[in-house]
C-alpha cells in the first residue's frame, strides 16, 4: 500500500496533540506537515513544522499537496478577546485551509466541530460551528468527516477555571449515573483523536458527521496502541 501524506492544524491543542502522535507513529503516513504559529516540542523524522501566518496560507501552499487534512483549530473567547477574532480562528481559517488543500489535490478533510452545531441556533457558539459546517460542505471533497464532540476532557497546558469546574461536574455525574451520561456531556480528547485517525484510514466517500457515540464506538472496535 502506498503511504499517504497529511496536513494538520491545531497540533498544540488538546485533540491535535493526541492526533499528531498517532500520525507520526503511523505506518500509513510518510510525511506529516504541521501548521503552527510557534515551534512544536515534538520532533520526528516524518514531521515537518510549517511555521506560518494563518492570514497568509498562500505563502506555504506548497505544503498543502497532501492526501488527508486534519483541522483541530479552535479557541475560547477569553483568549480570542472578541467574537470576531474567535470566528476568524474557528471558521475562516478552517475554510481557507479546506479550499487551498482541495485546490492542491487533497481528498479527505477531517475537522473537529461541536456537539449541537446548528447555523440557526440562538446560541452563538453553536451557530458559529453550524456556519462552519455549512461552508465546508460546499467544498467538493471526495470525503469530508465532521466530528462533533461535547466538552473535551483531558489535561491542558493552560488553566481554564470554568471548564475545570464543568469537567469536575461531568466526572462526578458519570460516577453516579454511568458512562452514558458522561458521553453526552463530555468526551476524552484521546477518543476524538483516535476516531479521527481511524476514520482517515477508511475508504470514505461523501460527507459524514460523527457524534460522541460514534467516536466511542470507532475507538472500541479498532483499539489503537497508546499514542505516547
Amino acid at each position: 500500500m502506498n503511504k499517504k501524506s497529511a496536513l494538520i492544524a491545531g497540533a498544540t491543542g488538546l485533540v491535535g496533540n493526541e492526533l499528531l502522535q498517532h500520525l507520526i507513529h503511523s505506518q500509513n503516513y510518510e510525511k506529516i506537515y504541521a501548521l503552527v504559529r510557534r515551534p512544536l516540542e515534538v520532533k520526528h523524522p516524518n514531521l515537518v513544522e510549517v511555521i506560518c501566518d494563518f492570514e497568509r496560507l498562500e505563502d506555504v501552499e506548497q505544503y498543502f499537496t497532501v492526501d488527508d487534512v486534519f483541522c483541530t483549530l479552535g479557541t475560547i473567547i477569553k483568549k480570542a478577546k472578541t467574537k470576531e477574532a474567535m470566528y476568524r480562528i474557528d471558521v475562516e481559517y478552517p475554510i481557507a485551509m479546506a479550499e487551498l488543500a482541495k485546490k492542491k489535490g487533497a481528498t479527505h478533510f477531517l475537522i473537529v466541530s461541536s456537539f449541537n452545531a446548528d447555523k440557526n441556533s440562538r446560541i452563538w457558539y453553536q451557530r458559529m460551528k453550524g456556519e462552519l459546517e455549512e461552508k465546508l460542505k460546499k467544498i467538493p471533497y471526495e470525503a469530508m468527516s465532521i466530528f462533533q464532540p461535547s466538552l473535551l476532557l483531558g489535561k491542558r497546558d493552560e488553566f481554564r477555571f470554568f471548564e475545570k469546574i464543568a469537567i469536575g461536574v461531568v466526572r462526578g455525574l458519570s460516577s453516579i449515573f454511568g458512562s452514558q451520561l458522561r458521553s453526552r456531556m463530555g468526551v476524552d480528547a484521546k477518543t476524538v483523536a483516535a476516531a479521527m485517525y481511524l476514520v482517515a484510514q477508511k475508504e470514505s466517500k461523501g460527507i459524514r458527521t460523527y457524534s460522541v457515540g460514534d467516536m466511542e464506538d470507532i475507538q472500541k472496535s479498532n483499539p489503537l496502541p497508546p499514542s505516547l
